[in-house]
């Protein structure tokens, strides 16, 4: 059984080896380049800065080209009730020509406008940010998953291995007579329980490496061979450095100041509808087709005054309404920042605790390993049950799962204190 145990992961190791390396790097490289939650993020960036074109034309010249046909029965023609103030008279004529268009001041209602809009192009870039940060953290919880799933899984088949074969010595002990049947009932309830949660770490590997490979933009189930990742430097003894770092690099925070200064452009924006605005007009043609009292040519140019008078207080519910908003992302702001300060104070908590974690872990599995060759040869040579040597082996079982457990999340609590702090992906 022995043999056999040896050639359970000569194959294990051929087929790891045949598969292709992986580093946590070229994950996260991959998973940005591949997965649509990115691409999406991207279009919408580019989306807010179409806004910002369509914001800045309002400050251009505005062309229009215009030709007329008009056709009247006689000379007397007059047009009768009409929605506007004109002349009523209709001429025969045909004509084409240029009209242009240029606002002069609208006292900063478009500026402000112009100004919301980059802000909120601003604020979808960090919305990509955000998106990119979430899911580089994605990709290292999945990536350290599968690397947790497969250390627990190798102890398991070494679990399984090892009772195997306490199994084929006492079941030969006991049909010599010098073991009860009692050990071999034992031994044999040890190896099921080992086999059932070699079952459980072979399933959850596989749900591991799907979601892994769901992170990466694939469609069907790959393995790879995951690099290790070093242990990161010593954690700081202070807080107040990662906070000061999270204010300033988190992309929520510069969505929500974004987000803010467009409500305050948005308001000072609609502070000037009671404002007049003033455009000048200039408009020329030809009419080669026209009636003789008419010239070929046309030319004019003049100044447009628009005084607003009363809109049935819409335009002061308007700015009320924005100055309402700017308040309300102001406030948003600071309750984001405040959040922001206790996530990155209670990541690092969680990172110390993982990291004395892993050292009691180490300790752990030291005594394990001393109480299980005590145990063996105790029981070997007759002088404990074999309940005390099964107790041995789950003891050294858990502390070896214990272990991985903790060095895998380590490192994906420093992770999500990278994350917190707003410099995740940046090593």
């Amino acid at each position: 059984m022995l043999l056999g145990a040896c050639y359970f992961f000569g194959a294990w190791n051929s087929e790891l080896g045949a598969s292709e390396k992986l580093t946590l790097k070229e994950a996260r490289d991959l998973s940005l380049r591949q997965h649509p939650r990115i691409t999406a993020a991207e279009f919408k960036a580019l989306a807010a800065k179409q806004a910002v074109l369509q914001a800045r034309a309002g400050l251009l010249p505005s062309f229009s080209a215009n030709v007329v046909a008009v056709g009247a029965a006689d000379a007397n023609t007059r047009l009768a009730a009409l929605s506007g103030l004109n002349n009523p008279a209709i001429i025969e004529r045909v004509s084409g020509g240029l009209t242009i268009s240029q606002l002069i001041t609208d006292f900063g209602r478009t500026d402000n406008l112009l100004g919301g809009a980059k802000d909120k192009a601003r604020a979808e870039a960090a919305g990509t940010d955000t998106v990119r940060a979430q899911l580089l953290l994605a990709v290292s919880a999945a990536y350290f998953g599968a690397q947790q799933a497969e250390s627990v899984l190798r102890v398991v088949d070494q679990t399984v291995a090892t009772r195997q074969m306490l199994l084929d010595q006492v079941s030969a002990l006991a049909k010599n007579q010098l073991k009860s049947d009692l050990d071999v009932s034992f031994a044999q309830v040890s190896l099921e329980e080992a086999r059932l949660l070699q079952l459980r770490a072979r399933n959850d590997l596989d749900a591991s490496f799907t979601a892994l490979d769901t992170l990466l933009g694939g469609r069907e189930p790959r393995r790879y061979a995951l690099v290790e990742e070093d242990l990161p430097a010593a954690l700081p003894a202070d807080a107040s450095p990662l906070v000061a770092e999270a204010l300033r690099l988190r992309p929520e925070l510069e969505r929500s100041r974004a987000e803010r200064d467009a409500a305050q452009r948005q308001a000072r924006a609609d502070q000037a509808l009671h404002y007049p605005t003033v455009s000048a007009l200039a408009g020329l043609g030809v009419t080669p087709v026209r009636d003789p009292r008419l010239e070929a040519t046309y030319a004019s140019a003049g100044l447009v005054l628009s005084l607003p008078l009363f809109s049935g207080g819409r335009d002061t519910a308007r700015q009320k309404e924005a100055e309402l908003k700017a308040k309300a992302a102001e406030e948003g702001l600071k309750d984001e920042e405040h959040n922001v300060i206790r996530d990155v104070r209670l990541a690092l908590l969680r990172a110390r605790h993982a990291h004395e974690r892993l050292a009691l872990t180490a300790k752990l599995l030291e005594h394990s390993r001393i109480a299980h060759d005590l145990a063996a040869a105790r029981y070997k040579l007759g002088a404990s049950s074999i309940t005390e040597l099964s107790q041995a082996q789950l003891n050294l079982t858990t502390a070896e799962i214990a272990q991985a457990a903790a060095r895998y999340d380590y490192l994906l609590l420093r992770e999500v204190l990278s994350y917190q702090a707003g410099s995740l992906g940046g090593r």
